[in-house]
């Protein structure tokens, strides 16, 4: 379990192919995740959950199987890519962000970019069946970061990105076109499926 809130980034150091379709991972991880690794241990990718399986003070080793590369966009990454990282939540932590699984859902592309200043607002093309799970004010995870949803159509949603977010994490260097990993807020996943059962969800029907 994650919240969202990336520790720092990574670079990626080496991309080595395993077998027809799966891919070692090798990320060189921050000054302040050095020396703070266990073999086993769960880490938040771009969002998306791996185990470390081979580590050193700054290099960590990842292994992605087949699905894993078809449903998000670890396997465009380059040798000298930026990655978001986030260690798994501790009980006792603060939860800052919202409940992240690290399950990826799908991915979505960069469809606009509106600079105003510093910030931004980003608008972001989905899946329809995804942006059913979405409500404006509600939570979602782009690339591992929490979010808050501005806007929500059946086809795209935006968010606003401060300052700090475009500095920190992956999104400052996103541009049109790019390919993002997303995951619906798991609450909205639940409650989607129980009135989805009950028959709630078809045309013209309103839960209320």
């Amino acid at each position: 379990m994650f919240t969202g809130l990336v520790e720092g980034t990574g670079r990626v150091d080496a991309l080595t192919q395993e077998g027809d379709a799966a891919l070692r991972l090798a990320i060189q991880v921050p000054d302040l995740m050095t020396g703070e690794c266990a073999l086993g241990e769960s880490v938040a990718i771009n969002g998306c959950c791996l185990t470390v399986v081979e580590y050193t003070d700054s290099v960590w080793q990842f292994q992605a199987g087949d699905e894993t590369l078809a449903k998000t966009n670890l396997g465009e990454l380059q040798v000298g890519n930026r990655v978001n990282l986030e260690r798994s939540l501790k009980a006792d932590a603060r939860l800052g962000g919202h409940f992240v699984q690290g399950h990826v859902d799908a991915t979505a592309t960069v469809k606009t970019i509106d600079r105003d200043g510093e910030w931004v607002r980003m608008w972001f093309t989905v899946p329809e069946d995804l942006s059913r799970l979405m409500i404006p004010k509600g939570s979602v995870a782009v690339d591992g970061i929490s979010l808050t949803l501005v806007d929500v159509e059946p086809d795209c949603f935006s968010v606003a990105l401060i300052p700090h977010t475009l500095e920190v994490t992956t999104l400052g260097e996103r541009e049109v076109g790019d390919t993002v990993n997303i995951e619906a807020d798991m609450l909205g996943k639940y409650i989607y499926k129980m009135v989805s059962n009950l028959g709630l969800t078809g045309e013209g029907n309103q839960v209320t």
